[in-house]
């Protein structure tokens, strides 16, 4: 996707606020047309359908409108309270769900897996619930799995998904890695349930959706009127195309979700309030929500629960975004300025809403201060290498060479060698991925590759 530069003005971001009418008018309006025209560049060529776009600041909306189109087939505008599926965006509601119900000492962050599941097949494994929420059980993930193609479109007990990914074996022991996972927000969905003593819908939609004035939000479900719904589309041969079926049985707590940017907006101010923490859980429990913990050797993930914390010049990012059949979606929260960008869109690539989201952010808070590049000056031989190890649905391999003075990594054998930076230690970055080199003596022998959704540890191959 091409991304243009855009400069409002020399204030960045919302410069309306605290500035004169007219001038405030002035840069709000060349603010929304920035917007307007990040929105539109995708569907005017024909890459996506329709979108949906919400930003909001404190209290001030300063965009909330539809783009492009709901349904192709009937020519039908996209209304400003579309309804979309927003696929993993539904992780952060069941962390929440869970949240509120260890408030109520119905569960426990730290109950084994076996508690709820006695007859998982664990061997000998302790999963307690928190390994779960940020991707760090080592569960088969259910969506990687081929055999998993076969139920997309069926009807059958939801216990019989369970059955399919236990039986396979464990990606790693327990805490040793991240690999995002839907298995273990499946599970967390049954959980859910077994501990409220309500359906996951039930609870979602009393407990989370009502509270939080989300009156267009819903469970997916492909066989009830939704008014507003858009459809769904996937690029083809010849174009878009309608997008495969998809019975939302088997997304449920890990990507089931229907809603509305303006309903997602209203969750970010019920979850999040002024950035401290809003109305829905306690103190202590939100402190968990959006804090990430560590895998068992210490190393911090950046993977909380259901929420992803990265960092925008010093300040955090909170966000997640998701993916499913016919639909893209990305919702992030800026807790320092109290905003939020949502964007929804109602096709699955190529055009992505988190680079949607990225142009958004720089047109509302002004580009990114440039990356300062540090010289390595030590002997980069000794992390040079293969390094090998399980990532999400394949088996990684990455070579670590140098050319020019400067650390690359490519991967596999046809893969682009690229450039990394040096962050510090033996810790280098390319974009948001961090690569953290684990010392033997001199040489590195294990390759930690942060990818904010996984963090996969490679061992070195070879001599």
């Amino acid at each position: 996707m091409f991304h243009r530069i855009i400069t409002i003005s020399a204030v960045t971001g919302f410069a309306f606020f605290g500035a004169t009418p007219v001038e405030g008018q002035q840069t709000r309006e060349a603010l929304v047309s920035a917007i307007d025209a990040i929105a539109m560049e995708g569907i005017e060529e024909g890459r996506a359908a329709g979108m949906s776009i919400a930003v909001v600041r404190g209290s001030e909306t300063l965009v909330r409108k539809g783009y492009g189109s709901a349904d192709l087939e009937l020519g039908a505008p996209t209304p400003e309270e579309a309804v979309y599926e927003i696929g993993s965006v539904t992780k952060q509601f069941t962390a929440v769900a869970a949240l509120m119900l260890a408030e109520e000492g119905k569960l426990s962050l730290d109950d084994d897996l076996s508690r709820w599941f006695p007859h998982y097949p664990l061997d000998g494994r302790r999963i307690p619930l928190h390994r779960l929420f940020d991707h760090t059980s080592g569960i088969k993930g259910y969506t990687e799995m081929r055999s998993f193609g076969a139920l997309t479109t069926q009807d059958l007990p939801q216990d019989s998904l369970i059955a399919l990914f236990a039986a396979e074996p464990f990606d790693f022991e327990p805490g040793e890695a991240l690999i995002y996972n839907n298995s273990a927000y499946f599970l967390l969905g049954k959980v859910i349930e077994q501990a409220s003593g309500m359906s996951y819908e039930e609870f979602i939609e009393e407990r989370l959706f009502a509270p939080a004035g989300m009156t267009r939000s819903r469970y997916c479900h492909k066989d009830e009127l939704t008014p507003n719904r858009t459809k769904g589309y996937q690029p083809g041969p010849d174009g878009l195309r309608p997008a495969d079926y998809l019975n939302h049985i088997w997304p449920y707590a890990a990507g089931s979700l229907c809603s509305t940017v303006g309903d997602l907006a209203a969750w970010n101010q019920a979850l999040h309030g002024d950035g401290s923490g809003g109305t829905l859980l306690s103190s202590e429990s939100y402190a968990s929500l959006i804090t990430p913990g560590t895998l068992t050797d210490g190393t911090r993930v950046r993977y909380a629960k259901g929420l992803t914390v990265t960092d925008r010049d010093g300040q955090d990012r909170i966000s997640h975004g998701g993916g499913i059949f016919g639909y893209l979606s990305e919702l992030r929260y800026f807790p320092e300025q109290d905003l939020t960008i949502a964007v929804l869109i109602n096709t699955a690539g190529p055009v992505s809403p988190s680079a949607v989201a990225d142009e958004i952010e720089d047109a509302v808070l002004g580009p990114e201060a440039p990356i300062i590049e540090r010289s390595y000056s030590g002997d980069l031989s000794r992390f040079t290498g293969t390094y090998r190890g399980a990532a999400r649905g394949q088996r990684l391999t990455l070579n670590v060479g140098v050319s020019d003075g400067v650390l690359t990594i490519k991967q596999g054998n046809a893969g682009e060698e690229r450039p990394i930076r040096w962050l510090g230690s033996n810790t280098f970055a390319r974009g948001s991925a961090r690569y953290t080199f684990v010392m033997e003596g001199d040489r590195a022998d294990v390759l930690q590759v942060d990818q904010v959704g996984g963090l996969y540890v490679l061992e070195r191959v070879g001599g």
